[in-house]
């Protein structure tokens, strides 16, 4: 990896035509940087109210700016037509942490504590310990 480039972690959810809305976010964050995704999980509602959310996550190695990727993310939800607040949810890509290195990276205050289903997705691309699960959900692709 050279100089420029920084190392963001991603998590991914849909509840609301999720294949369509996953394949439209990984083509556009594979033309981003170099980019590892997760399998893709089917994982229950956190508050139990909305459908089953299939859960992601991704390595990306990328030029940009914290600050421009964070504007594409959301600029990426809006154009899914994603409605805040809602159970119906099109499109949610978090920036979860980032940095120069995998072993000392910033996370992103935001987002902590880590939900169970940004950890599942995330354990696949980035083995950190405290993102093992006991728990275990069907694999959608």
């Amino acid at each position: 990896m050279n100089a420029t480039e920084t190392i963001y972690a991603l998590a991914l959810a849909s509840n609301c035509h999720p294949k369509q809305h996953f394949q439209t976010a990984f083509l556009a964050i594979s033309t981003w940087g170099s980019v590892e995704f997760s399998k893709i999980y089917l994982i229950p509602c956190r508050d139990g109210v909305g459908a089953d959310y299939w859960n992601a996550a991704c390595i990306l190695k990328s030029k940009k700016s914290v600050e421009e990727l964070m504007l594409m993310l959301k600029q990426m939800e809006a154009d899914s037509g994603r409605v805040r607040p809602s159970h119906q949810i099109s499109l949610d890509i978090d920036l979860i942490a980032w940095g120069s290195d995998l072993s000392a990276m910033q996370f992103n205050p935001k987002k902590l504590p880590l939900a169970t289903d940004v950890k599942i997705p995330l354990y696949d691309v980035w083995k950190l310990e405290q993102f093992q699960s006991e728990l275990s959900y069907p694999v959608v692709m």
